[in-house]
């Protein structure tokens, strides 16, 4: 074999890279060659299409740039649209609504009713003629012109209300607001009414316009707790849709835009004023004649009277939403819809607890600035025996109890000393009650003063701000203080508190959100030796045949360990201080073993108190929606007064239990508190009006003076008849300050300035 010599194999290898780059070169030519061909190829043909001058910028360039606006436009359409259709990803989108629920009390009682039953016993053409036209006349009078959206109507409505200054008409289509009732909420942003825009033209190529039509007439919510036009007819007016007049018709026709507003069992001359317009409506529109409409406008409709038929409507918000959340949780090859659902509500609780919040702001509210209140209270279970989520649920159906997020205040303290105990502490433990701070902010107490060295047991009892913050500030070790807040946020959370828990450093004094339902039920975890529970308000669940699909009892959600038992009895010892001697000396019970802590936040915005027994646990809150302050209200005045009341009723016909911690009910030696109490004033404690004179008081008062000074004038000095039995005493012996001192010997009666509680 002939060996190549080195030379010779560098020849060889350098000849074939010769080679490879003249044939890549010759590639990349031919490559250009043939691009330049086909580019001169394509100008020749496109030239053939060339337009200049005038006709260009007439045509060529509108058409071009539009298709360019187009492209854009799709592509943005498509990115909105798609959020909107995946609310109909359930194939069973029709019936996903279609959940009716009949409630019951805890005894079996029925309470009242939940959700749309799709009604097909009355077809559209059995609906009167005269409540289809109103119906059209004043929520779409293009309905069957349009697509789904009324481009007209929606440019009208946005020149009326420009031209008002205000909403004065909507522009929504029937399709809309029937996309808004399958698939949406009533939230008032951009993106619910992009939505509700492409869904209603999705219905529109899905359902034929009388299906349409038929579903809003059945699934609108038309006030009292009632859903379609026919419920609503018997509601108000003891018969069937079919029956209806026109006056009945007008009425019914105008609860679509405000159905809370207009009920006419709620306010029957707004209703009869809204039922107006739907007549105007309907001569506007061509329907109807004047003379027509002239016989319902000199008879308009009577509403029956429902006065004195209070249903719990807040409860029974509360127990659907909670019964639609279950129904999901059920196998998708369950096609059941109708159901009776037992509950864990005591109508007599439930109806005390709405009186007495009723009472307490008739009485007082006016006094403290607040207009609102929220109550829950529940058993040991988490079974909601009463729910009291606003003052009026027809002016309002915003349920307070269960989704208005509020600060707590000192009422979120218990988490904080409650993760102090598993810590180390106890409730004995020394804290010097003095300055601190974390980065710039420095916590101040009440009257910004200092108490020393104090007791975890006097701190709660005082609600002192200092010491939980520097608790905060221990457990969090090498850590930091927000290693200590992390440890107080697992705590609420193992309790029951899903709210979000910002973490900040005033998070222990109760700065964060929380529901006022979650809040209650979580103390139940005290008085459960440490078991924390869920708040729920169905026990029982059967289909309309009777026939039982769930037990809380048996497919509930089982209690589970929290808190070490020794850490709630500890916790419950120091919480029944505040009852008996501390900021809520408000809500002691007679003979009824209790503990709690108030709670008031910043500028008095709001007042809380939350308490337990052996028995049940409850959560009070006062205060106002748009978060104005009150009258300097405290959680020791009217929320303690509200809890006692409310307590009292529950406890009637109940065997009392004891509460781990605490038994039959525990009090300070009566030197415990004398010394840390010595420069401290006692809390205020009385639920009237705030210790403030009026200008218009101290007129009277003085008023009131000259009267007695003109009295003991017309008084012969030295002499007594037998007419001045019963008169006022002369000025000397009437010292208005001296005679309320002598009148409230107990120090604690006697109103000092509220306590950050």
């Amino acid at each position: 074999m002939r060996q190549i010599v080195p030379s010779e194999w560098k020849k060889r290898f350098r000849h074939f890279m010769l080679d490879l780059d003249a044939r890549i070169d010759s590639s990349l030519f031919n490559s250009a060659v043939g691009l330049r061909e086909l580019w001169e190829r394509y100008s020749t043909f496109m030239d053939r299409f060339y337009v200049g001058r005038w006709k260009r910028w007439v045509f060529i360039e509108p058409l071009s740039e539009g298709a360019t606006i187009g492209l854009a436009g799709m592509v943005l359409m498509l990115a909105l649209a798609i959020p909107a259709f995946r609310e109909t990803a359930d194939d069973d989108w029709l019936k996903k609504s279609d959940l009716a629920v009949t409630f019951l009390d805890r005894y079996g009682n029925p309470i009242g009713s939940r959700g749309i039953k799709h009604n097909d016993s009355i077809p559209l053409e059995e609906f009167p003629d005269n409540l289809i036209k109103a119906t059209l006349a004043t929520e779409d009078r293009r309905f069957y012109d349009h697509f789904g959206i009324d481009i007209a109507g929606t440019a009208r409505a946005l020149v009326t209300n420009a031209q008002a200054g205000g909403v004065r008409q909507g522009g929504s289509s029937i399709s809309q607001q029937l996309a808004k009732n399958l698939f949406l909420n009533n939230e008032r942003t951009i993106e619910r009414k992009v939505k509700e825009a492409f869904l209603a033209i999705w219905l529109e190529t899905r359902l034929t316009k009388n299906e349409i039509l038929k579903l809003y007439l059945d699934r609108a919510y038309m006030g009292g707790g009632t859903f379609g036009v026919d419920g609503a007819a018997h509601f108000y007016f003891n018969k069937s849709a079919r029956d209806v007049n026109l006056a009945e018709a007008a009425m019914l026709a105008g609860l679509f835009k405000a159905p809370t507003k207009y009920a006419p069992h709620i306010n029957l001359p707004a209703a009869r004023a809204r039922a107006n317009v739907v007549l105007d409506n309907l001569v506007d529109a061509g329907f109807m004649t004047e003379g027509q409409v002239f016989g319902a406008r000199r008879n308009p409709a009577n509403a029956v009277d429902r006065r004195d038929e209070n249903s719990p409507n807040y409860y029974l918000d509360y127990a659907f939403d909670e019964m639609r959340k279950l129904v999901q949780t059920f196998p998708k090859s369950y096609t059941e819809r109708v159901f009776v659902v037992r509950t864990a509500i005591d109508m007599n609780v439930q109806r005390a607890a709405e009186e007495t919040v009723e009472n307490q702001l008739r009485q007082f509210g006016r006094d403290y600035h607040a207009t609102q209140a929220a109550v829950v209270l529940a058993d040991l279970d988490g079974g909601v025996r009463a729910m009291v989520g606003g003052r009026d649920y027809g002016a309002s159906q915003f349920n307070r109890a269960v989704d208005a997020m509020r600060q707590p205040g000192s009422s979120f303290k218990p988490y904080v000393y409650a993760t102090a105990l598993m810590n180390g502490f106890t409730p004995k433990s020394i804290v010097v009650d003095g300055p601190v701070c974390i980065g710039n902010w420095c916590p101040q107490n009440y009257g910004r003063s200092y108490s020393g060295s104090v007791t975890l047991t006097q701190a709660i009892t005082r609600s002192i701000n200092v010491v939980p913050v520097k608790l905060s500030i221990t457990m969090g070790g090498k850590g930091g203080p927000r290693a200590g807040r992390a440890k107080i946020v697992e705590t609420a959370r193992k309790m029951g508190i899903t709210a979000p828990l910002i973490d900040t450093p005033s998070l222990p004094i109760g700065s964060t959100e929380v529901s006022v339902v979650e809040h209650a039920v979580a103390y139940a975890t005290f008085p459960n030796k440490g078991r924390a529970v869920k708040p729920h308000a169905v026990l029982e669940v059967r289909t309309g045949a009777g026939d039982p699909v769930w037990r809380w009892d048996r497919d509930g959600k089982k209690p589970v360990q929290a808190i070490p038992a020794s850490v709630a009895a500890d916790m419950a010892e120091m919480m029944s201080h505040v009852v008996d001697e501390g900021t809520a000396r408000r809500a002691r019970l007679d003979g009824i073993p209790a503990a709690g802590k108030t709670g008031t936040t910043n500028a008095f915005r709001d007042a809380w108190f939350v308490g337990y027994t052996g028995n049940f646990t409850m959560a009070v809150w006062y205060g106002n929606d748009d978060y104005s302050s009150t009258n300097r209200m405290t959680g020791g005045s009217l929320p303690a007064q509200t809890w006692h009341d409310i307590m009292v009723v529950a406890h009637q016909g109940v065997e009392i239990r004891d509460v781990p911690g605490i038994g039959a009910g525990k009090k300070l030696p009566p030197n415990a508190l004398s010394a840390a109490n010595a420069n401290a004033r006692a809390p205020e404690i009385n639920p009237g009006p705030p210790p403030i004179l009026t200008r218009r008081g101290a007129s009277i008062l003085v008023r009131v003076e000259k009267l007695f000074d003109d009295a003991a004038k017309t008084v012969t000095p030295g002499k007594t008849s037998s007419n001045d039995v019963g008169k006022p005493a002369p000025p000397s012996s009437v010292a208005f300050p001296d005679s309320f001192a002598s009148a409230t010997s107990d120090p604690a009666a006697v109103p000092a300035p509220p306590r950050k509680n």
